[in-house]
């Protein structure tokens, strides 16, 4: 008989194990443990299976009779749980000893007699006694005075009766406070360190070749376990259990979706392979669950898209295609045209990057695009041009609700922890059960624009997290759960190439004017964006990813500025009128007036022009209301409207009347 050679079908992760049983007494696992696992032995259909059949099936060939497990839950377990691994596992422990929790000192004797090391009694004055049903030392062998947290050296005519494993669950679970060992943790991590150096391989008649009886830890991360464990630990082998790959989801998507009934559209991607793209950044026990789902709800193969969002998000409706969506982005160009004024070339171009979102073909020359965000667009122009308001009329015209709108002012997250605030704090430190102000939101509605506002002001970090959600699609917060942006539109603000500040002086300058060409105001400023990502962040994959989805706003030319003075006019006539409940007008010479007070600052685009009207408009009236106490059902019509001097500030006449009777 010759020794058993690597399984072919089997995971990569464990043919390392089962591969180097004879030079590593211990194996820690750590990563995707709780996914399922393809076994594909030749000639037999793939299966999925957890992670304990999978090691069985790794082990059996080679001559292990069971897995002893251990968990801070159920205890010593045997798998398989069938009589024959049963009775070898109680040959090795005793017949009281399956099914109970022991304590720390008592697990160590157990770990002890599995690896084949001579047992050693708990220290003097421990506190644990035998676990129930566990035999009682003999009183009349008293261990030294003071016994030391490590096994005797092994008798080398000592062997285990079979061949076995242990198998330690949920391994990090073991220590009460992470990160804190008390006495009894410590001195238990120690003396499993030093049977991983005590152990000896030792061969059978079963299948030739020495082996070590192994102890396998499984824990989600590598350093969930004490570093000085495994730090210089040679005969203990760390091994990664990584996320399953395309081809794995793919060969799992040839066994799954037969199960549903056929696809409706035989023309279309084979069900199997759209599956496979679909379930990118998810692991295999998820595609399973939402081969269940469908089944569940009667979704057929064609179906897997719903069935996906619905695993995802919870809902299998996809407002991306509802014919309102690409109504209101048809009628997209007359409605924001109102709104969003003199910017004819910044809104054509958002228009085409949300139609291309709509389909569902942003970024469509990728070899996976299904986990990116539905659209991303990077707003750059001067202040008060209209990029915020853009934001915020996308939302509307997508969803048909202002308040699927989420907005992250950027200047917040300039320090070195703000990334945390996005995706929530890491366990142990304060906010680690808020979770993160991004993904909790994102989470709570899918279906929504994002807009972080001046992103050149972020921290570093929190770039970084902009890359993985430009790149994945998803976030992990700090309490593992993942979040999906793949149905959100991503906005960034900047008014990146407008104002630079010389390097040398530190003077600012103004690096474009109004009335210069759009053309070179438009390349002026996408070359400072890239200067600003390449150079100044040396973050140039995060402009990479942006790709052609820059949109540059222009100045407001005078025309601009008249349309904008009066549509907020008029916003301020509707606001008089539904909150005082009175009627406000204003004679052709007062509107005149006020325009050429309120439209002379135009290089600060809209916003100026508001902050130009509340001092000319607004605070003058509302002192004139105020001091008049005019009462609703009031008629208030200004007369003339003068700006402020130095050594006075602005005031309006107006004719003011209630009853019939002027004020």
């Amino acid at each position: 008989m010759t020794t058993a050679p690597l399984l072919p079908g089997f995971p990569a992760f464990v043919n390392e194990l089962a591969g180097t049983l004879a030079v590593h007494s211990q194996f820690v696992l750590h990563g995707n443990l709780r996914d399922l696992f393809l076994m594909e032995p030749p000639g037999r259909p793939a299966r999925p299976v957890a992670m304990l059949p999978l090691l069985w099936a790794a082990l059996a060939p080679r001559g292990y009779s069971c897995l002893v497990c251990y968990d801070p839950v159920d205890g010593v377990t045997v798998f398989p749980p069938q009589p024959v691994p049963i009775e070898a596992a109680q040959r090795l422990l005793g017949n009281r000893v399956i099914g109970r929790r022991p304590s720390l000192e008592r697990l160590r004797v157990h770990l002890a007699k599995v690896v084949g090391v001579a047992e050693q009694p708990p220290p003097e004055g421990g506190t644990a006694g035998p676990g129930p049903g566990e035999p009682t030392p003999d009183p009349r062998q008293p261990g030294p005075r003071h016994q030391a947290a490590a096994p005797a050296k092994r008798d080398p005519t000592v062997r285990p009766p079979v061949r076995a494993a242990v198998v330690i669950d949920y391994a990090a679970r073991i220590t009460r406070v992470p990160g804190q060992l008390d006495p009894a943790e410590r001195d238990f991590f120690l003396y499993c360190q030093k049977l991983a150096f005590t152990a000896e391989p030792f061969e059978t008649g079963q299948v030739p070749g020495e082996r070590y009886n192994p102890i396998i830890w499984l824990t989600e991360g590598e350093r969930d376990l004490p570093a000085w464990l495994t730090s210089g630990a040679e005969p203990i082998r760390t091994i990664a259990v990584g996320m399953p790959t395309l081809g794995e989801r793919e060969r799992l998507a040839e066994v799954v979706v037969p199960m549903l009934p056929p696809a409706r559209n035989p023309g279309g991607a084979a069900p199997a392979a759209e599956f496979a793209k679909l379930t990118e950044g998810m692991t295999l026990r998820a595609m399973t669950e939402v081969v269940r789902l469908s089944r569940d709800r009667g979704l057929g193969a064609g179906q897997i898209p719903d069935a996906v969002r619905a695993y995802k998000f919870g809902v299998t409706d996809n407002p991306w295609r509802h014919d309102s969506v690409k109504k209101h982005i048809t009628d997209g160009e007359r409605v924001i045209a109102n709104r969003i004024i003199g910017q004819p070339r910044a809104t054509g171009k958002t228009l085409d990057i949300l139609k291309r979102a709509a389909l569902g073909l942003s970024g469509a020359q990728a070899t996976s695009t299904v986990s990116r965000p539905r659209g991303v667009l990077f707003f750059a122009g001067p202040t008060g041009v209209g990029k915020t308001e853009m934001a915020k009329q996308i939302a509307e015209l997508l969803f048909g609700d202002v308040n699927a709108y989420l907005r992250f002012d950027m200047s917040e997250f300039a320090a070195d922890h703000a990334a945390e605030r996005l995706t929530g704090a890491p366990p142990g430190y304060v906010g680690f059960e808020a979770g993160g102000e991004l993904t909790g939101a994102v989470r709570r509605n899918p279906f929504q624009v994002v807009l972080f506002d001046e992103i050149e002001k972020a921290n570093k970090s929190v770039l970084d997290k902009f890359l993985q959600i430009l790149e994945d699609g998803r976030l992990t917060d700090g309490q593992g759960i993942t979040t999906y942006f793949s149905e959100c539109v991503l906005i960034f603000t900047s008014n990146l190439g407008i104002i630079t500040t010389d390097k040398t002086t530190g003077e600012r300058v103004q690096q474009v004017q109004p009335g210069m060409p759009y053309p070179d105001l438009e390349a002026t400023v996408k070359a400072a964006v890239r200067e600003h990502f390449t150079v100044t962040l040396e973050r140039p994959e995060l402009l990479n990813r942006l790709g052609d989805n820059i949109v540059v706003f222009n100045f407001i030319d005078r025309d601009s500025a008249d349309q904008i003075f009066r549509l907020q006019l008029t916003n301020i006539v509707r606001t008089v009128e539904r909150e005082l409940q009175m009627s406000l007008s204003l004679t052709d010479q007062a509107r005149d007036q006020l325009r050429a007070a309120c439209t002379i600052d135009t290089p600060n685009g809209g916003r100026g022009i508001g902050n130009l009207l509340e001092s000319n408009l607004i605070n003058p009236l509302a002192r004139k209301l105020f001091d008049l106490d005019a009462p609703p059902g009031s008629t208030v019509e200004i007369t003339a409207a003068y700006p402020g001097t130095a050594t006075a500030g602005p005031r309006i006449e107006a004719r003011v009347t209630a009853a019939g009777r002027a004020l």
